[in-house]
């Protein structure tokens, strides 16, 4: 069994932070990072916590990068054109420098300020980030490794607020930026002769969007409407130079545009203009800037010069002034987004509203409700087709095309965080349940939520199993067990108590029968038959909360863990039989079946997992795991984490598919896979790094230390606008929500009936690590005589099936690929007869892989069909031995049946309408 896991993806939340819904840690005022398109506009950057979701909009897919910031991630940026590299600062301000593509850092970087927005230049050859009450302007790194990669060109002050909002001009040599002083400054990026910064007033409230119009646009508006005095009939003099445009909280957008006089040409004014342009190139020499060249630029109406040297001697007015809203009271803007080609205006309010209108007319073309709750971040893609918007305290991220009025994509996790998951028989589905009652459904190979099912419960659900394909159930502290059909996706069903009591564990029979849960108060368990919903046992016998509940695979025996420390083997098909009882030394909080049913494995408080013998219940042997799973001291913990080991223990474990291996994961940062024959730790994956979650430093710093404990040191939404209502007579609005610590924890693991991938529930959400990915040499049985060149030369004579077993040797998944593929329809056959019994699960392994993406469905189909009627009598003896190839098999066989039976119903109901046009036509 290989460990080579990796961290495929996170699903459970699309965008926000998980663990702060209902914990306080994200107040209403946060507006919660921004979302960005890629330059092609089909993916979309959604940060989480502290990782980043790439959402393939096309291909209707999610994938986690491989990187994670200190903390929860404030602003990302990505360059435009090539989407080189992504930029993402967390909210200590600590800069990450990534190379996208690769997924790999290439440089961490440390602001001295808060940053609160950070774009890059249309060009891609600068970025800007606010700095307090001034904006720095940094120029972009290469992709290669440096030692310093980060060099500052310039920074920009004036204004008397901190930054909210920025923006570059076209051609990137204009940068505004307006703030919380209601105020907003005109800069030139280099430094232009003559040219002094304009600061643009007129706002009531903090700016939170200013956007340039494209210059080209503006060109094109001069040459059209130019007339003798230059003005293009504003009530402004002058020729137009540029437009922009600056939105406020209250709801007012005001259009400014910068004029110039025209200077009259006469003999003089010509000597004067070239000694004016030597002036500039010189002054663009010394700068660095590359705007100048007074061989290219003849007159100041040259469309050549730059924008940067237009605004000289240019004054700035407004124009024009518009207002969402007439009640900004209740509804006040929070995002902007524009796209300068074509002037559309992106606006997203406090109460869930968003606005699209076209400037610089501002004709509403759209508005839609899209929540209940602040729309904190909007952006728009290149095509200004999708627009993404970005809700924080309710996690959701929406895709919207504005044209057709559709959604592209909706996404949102379980309100209050997610408890429990469950595998669906084939491993494509995961369903889990959450503490706000709802249970999801989600797809495991694209990582969406495809359903979600009708909020039943009025309580946390607290486990959730299939009973079918079709079937699952969950039962919650409200005291009931829904069925839900996964057809009609409604429950159907609900199994409830005789008397009131709180269901904390759920199990359902492999033929999906018979249905039982164990209860907090009073402890027992209850039985349901799934057909009927009748209650049609109730076992007792516990002194203390029935903590797990797990079937036998093969039997229908009943195994039950309590907090009374003891766990008990039911027979429920044997009326009056007394259970078969296994003594342990502290309370049971978890157990597990071995898939082949002849062993038992139980998790105590004191993380100690013992391993008992079904048949006689005897103990086999004991693994401490209490020092593997130590590790994160909690914010306000009096003691070092290794001395607080008491309080790790596993809460939740499960067995690989081959029975060898166990993973367990619990009240702490690591998951750990254990080897059960030699009692070994093999591997510990710690999942999450966010220093926004408590528990994941192991010592934490001694500056922050103090004699009445921790000081936080953390402050990302203080300085935060507030959007909440005021109450009568109150001085400032306070919607009572507080700032808290999530601890970082593993409510339950799970491996994919496949044995490719395990996933593991969290305070972040739903982890799925896969194998899938990962090309790794591991060759086996080498000889000299067996290398790639060998295995082309059996190619060539025509020795398919030796040069299969070379291949399946050198176990390379390009090279095994490239013999299977070479091989002759007809002669499929007898290569699989040659293939001998220690290479069955390999190369269903690889047949697995190779037919996940390839076009030749029916070739594939004839390798799986011989397999099976060669070695299936073999492989139904040792089904423990090939479980997991063979349910990878079935799982991509399905998916592809899936695929084509969905493409065979449209292409009959097309050719049905194209005979009956032909008819029609005929007939005529």
């Amino acid at each position: 069994m290989k460990f080579n896991y990796k961290l495929q993806r996170l699903c459970g939340a699309s965008y926000g932070t998980p663990a702060a819904t209902g914990s306080g840690i994200l107040s209403s005022s946060s507006k919660g990072a921004n979302i960005v398109f890629t330059s092609d506009g089909n993916n979309v950057l959604s940060p989480v916590g502290n990782r980043i979701q790439v959402l393939d909009l096309l291909h209707h897919s999610c994938r986690t990068l491989p990187i994670e910031a200190r903390s929860n991630i404030r602003r990302i940026a990505l360059s435009p054109n090539d989407d080189r590299l992504l930029i993402v600062v967390d909210v200590n301000s600590y800069a990450m420098l990534i190379n996208y593509h690769r997924g790999v850092i290439l440089h961490r970087f440390k602001f001295k300020r808060t940053v609160r927005v950070m774009k890059f230049s249309p060009d891609g050859s600068k970025f800007a980030v606010s700095f307090g009450k001034g904006v720095q302007v940094w120029n972009t790194p290469g992709i290669r490794r440096e030692f310093a990669p980060m060099v500052l060109h310039r920074k920009y002050t004036g204004l008397v607020g901190d930054v909210t909002t920025l923006d570059w001009s076209s051609d990137s040599t204009v940068l505004i930026a307006g703030g919380k002083d209601c105020q907003a400054r005109v800069w030139t990026v280099d430094t232009v002769k003559d040219y002094e910064p304009w600061t643009l007033i007129g706002h009531k409230k903090p700016l939170v969007g200013v956007h340039f119009e494209d210059r080209q646009k503006t060109l094109a508006e001069r040459h059209q409407f130019f007339t003798d005095d230059g003005n293009t009939g504003s009530t402004l003099a002058g020729k137009l130079v540029a437009r922009c445009y600056t939105v406020s909280e209250d709801g007012a957008i005001c259009t400014r545009e910068c004029r110039k006089e025209v200077e009259n040409t006469d003999d003089s004014g010509d000597t004067k203009s070239s000694l004016d342009l030597l002036g500039n190139d010189a002054v663009d020499f010394f700068s660095g800037s590359s705007g100048g060249n007074a061989a290219n630029k003849t007159s100041a109406q040259d469309p050549l010069t730059d924008q940067a040297h237009e605004l000289v001697k240019g004054r700035w007015g407004t124009t024009s002034r518009h207002y969402f809203s007439t009640n900004s009271n209740s509804q006040s803007v929070v995002s902007t987004s524009y796209s300068s080609t074509h002037s559309l205006l992106v606006v997203g309010f406090s109460n869930g509203l968003f606005g699209l209108y076209e400037l610089p007319s501002m004709s509403n073309i759209h508005t839609l409700s899209l929540s209940h709750s602040t729309i904190g971040t909007v952006s728009i893609n290149p095509s200004a087709e999708w627009l993404a918007f970005g809700c924080p305290k309710t996690q959701q991220l929406l895709i919207w095309e504005w044209r057709s009025e559709t959604y592209i994509l909706k996404q949102s996790g379980h309100a209050y965080g997610m408890r429990c998951l469950a595998y669906s028989p084939d491993g494509i589905v995961v369903a889990t349940g959450g503490e706000d009652g709802t249970v999801k459904m989600w797809n495991s190979h694209s990582g969406f939520c495809y359903v979600t099912l009708p909020k039943s419960h009025t309580a946390a659900v607290t486990a959730v199993e299939f009973a079918n394909s079709t079937v699952v159930l969950s039962a919650s502290l409200d005291g009931t067990v829904r069925a839900h059909d996964l057809h009609r996706y409604r429950n159907f069903k609900t199994y409830t108590s005789d008397i009131p009591c709180q269901f904390i564990s759920m199990a359902v029979d492999k033929s999906g029968e018979v249905v039982c849960a164990g209860s907090a108060e009073p402890f027992r368990v209850c039985v349901w038959s799934v057909q009927t919903g009748k209650l049609t046992d109730v076992l007792t016998g516990h002194v203390g909360p029935v903590s797990a509940l797990e079937f036998h695979p093969v039997r229908g025996t009943l195994a039950s863990a309590s907090w009374d420390g003891t766990v008990k083997v039911w027979d429920l098909y044997k009326s009056n039989s007394v259970p078969e009882t296994f003594e342990n030394s502290a309370d049971v909080v978890c157990l597990a079946f071995r898939p082949d049913g002849n062993e038992i494995c139980t998790g105590t408080i004191r993380g100690l997992l013992r391993f008992w013998n079904v048949e006689d219940g005897n103990l086999i042997c004991e693994i401490d795991g209490q020092k593997d799973i130590k590790g994160g001291r909690k914010f306000n913990d009096r003691m070092t984490s290794d001395n607080n080991s008491s309080s790790r223990y596993f809460t939740s474990i499960a067995y690989s598919a081959d029975g060898t291996c166990l993973l367990a994961g619990g009240n702490s940062k690591y998951v750990c896979i254990y080897e059960i024959s030699q009692q070994i730790l093999l591997k510990k994956f710690q999942v999450s790094f966010n220093r926004s979650l408590d528990g994941v430093l192991d010592e934490l710093n001694s500056k922050n230390l103090a004699d009445g404990g921790a000081v936080d040191d953390e402050h990302d939404s203080a300085d935060e606008n507030d959007f909440s209502s005021h109450l009568p007579g109150a001085q400032r609005a306070d919607d009572g929500s507080r700032k808290s610590r999530v601890e970082v924890l593993t409510m339950q693991v799970a491996f994919s009936p496949t044995g490719r991938e395990w996933s593991t529930v969290s305070t972040e959400g739903l982890h799925v690590y896969s194998l899938d990915d990962d090309m790794i040499f591991d060759p086996l049985a080498l000889t000299e005589a067996v290398t790639p060149a060998a295995v082309q030369t059996n190619l060539r004579e025509g020795k398919y099936g030796m040069a299969l077993l070379m291949s399946l040797h050198l176990n390379e998944f390009a090279l095994v690929k490239a013999v299977i593929e070479d091989t002759p329809y007809e002669s499929i056959g007898l290569v699989v007869k040659s293939i001998g019994r220690q290479h069955l699960g390999q190369l269903t392994q690889f047949l697995s892989k190779c037919m996940e993406d390839s076009p030749h469905v029916e070739y594939y189909l004839q390798w799986c069909l011989e397999l099976l009627q060669t070695h299936g009598v073999y492989m139904e003896k040792n089904r423990g031995k090939y479980l997991r190839s063979f349910r990878a098999l079935f799982r991509v066989v399905q998916s592809r049946y899936a695929d084509l039976k969905t493409i065979c119903d449209d292409n009959k109901y097309s050719l049905q309408f194209l005979e009956s046009q032909a008819n029609l036509l005929l007939g005529e």
